[in-house]
């Protein structure tokens, strides 16, 4: 098995995801395949070799890979996305267990209920819409999204429009009125940026003007290095709840190991080597 994405630097799915196999003995390999877009093709064919049971794919070819599958489930034509691919006897199937995995870290390790609350989202690419997607599944109010480009949050909410039943969905500029405007009502603060990202030129930032955090609300910031960013250290300093990306990570990875070896996944295994994976790194991004 592998995760496929570029370019790869430092991904920690091999850490954890070697550490449940070996802790179940199970003789499978978990490493990283660096792929270009030019070689995507290629490196999905190859899965369709009996000793491959399938692959994580990860950025930027989550959306690449659908047309090169034979299958994929419901949930990944709703996002547009797949992050798993099973090989079940040279057929490639498509999944997407990112969803579960977030609706599963908020609920258990950040203790909150998002059925019926209002949500406002930093970002608008892909994770946010797989976000968006879980939210409206869980029964959330409304969600805002502020984005530097204003066009794309707005094509976000048109997109979404059609799933969006009973949740409110707008889009906003960023700049300090929206913030200030989207914050009064928020229950649950998401950063889909990777500004704050250790190891890029936003490491220091946060993608939310930091005086503007609702002191009751949930930050959840889905970067998992550092594991303590800007903003979820601005929002400790004034009374949020935060929550980092690495449970939401572990979890999707989890879901991606019983679609591929029918066992359940040793989280607690896992969650242990993805902070030690994190901890001999630096916490940095390679």
């Amino acid at each position: 098995m592998s995760v496929i994405g570029y370019p790869l630097k430092r991904s920690l799915s091999p850490v954890f995801q070697q550490a449940a196999l070996d802790h179940l003995k199970l003789d499978i390999r978990y490493e990283a395949l660096p792929t270009s877009a030019d070689r995507l093709s290629e490196a999905i064919q190859g899965l369709r070799a009996p000793e491959w049971l399938g692959a994580n794919v990860t950025i930027p070819h989550k959306e690449a890979v659908l047309p090169l599958l034979d299958e994929v489930d419901d949930l990944c034509r709703r996002l547009g996305a797949v992050n798993t691919i099973v090989n079940r006897e040279g057929k490639l199937y498509g999944h997407n267990t990112d969803v579960a995995g977030f609706l599963r870290a908020l609920r258990e390790d950040g203790g909150f209920d998002p059925a019926g609350g209002r949500v406002l989202v930093a970002g608008a690419g892909g994770a946010a819409r797989a976000i968006a997607v879980a939210l409206i599944d869980a029964g959330v109010a409304s969600i805002t999204f502020i984005n530097r480009t204003f066009s794309r949050a707005s094509r976000l909410v048109k997109e979404l429009g059609s799933q969006a039943v009973d949740t409110e969905l707008s889009a906003l500029p960023d700049v300090f009125v929206s913030w200030r405007a989207a914050t009064i009502s928020c229950r649950l603060l998401i950063n889909c940026t990777s500004v704050g990202m250790a190891g890029t030129k936003e490491e220091k930032d946060s993608p939310v003007p930091i005086e503007l955090i609702p002191p009751g609300a949930l930050v959840f910031d889905l970067i998992y290095r550092p594991t303590k960013t800007p903003l979820m250290a601005a929002a400790e300093k004034c009374g949020a709840g935060v929550l980092g990306g690495l449970p939401m990570l572990v979890y999707q990875g989890a879901a991606s190991f019983r679609l591929w070896t029918g066992s359940d996944a040793p989280l607690e295994v896992m969650l242990k080597a993805a902070r030690t994976g994190l901890s001999a790194s630096g916490g940095r991004e390679g």
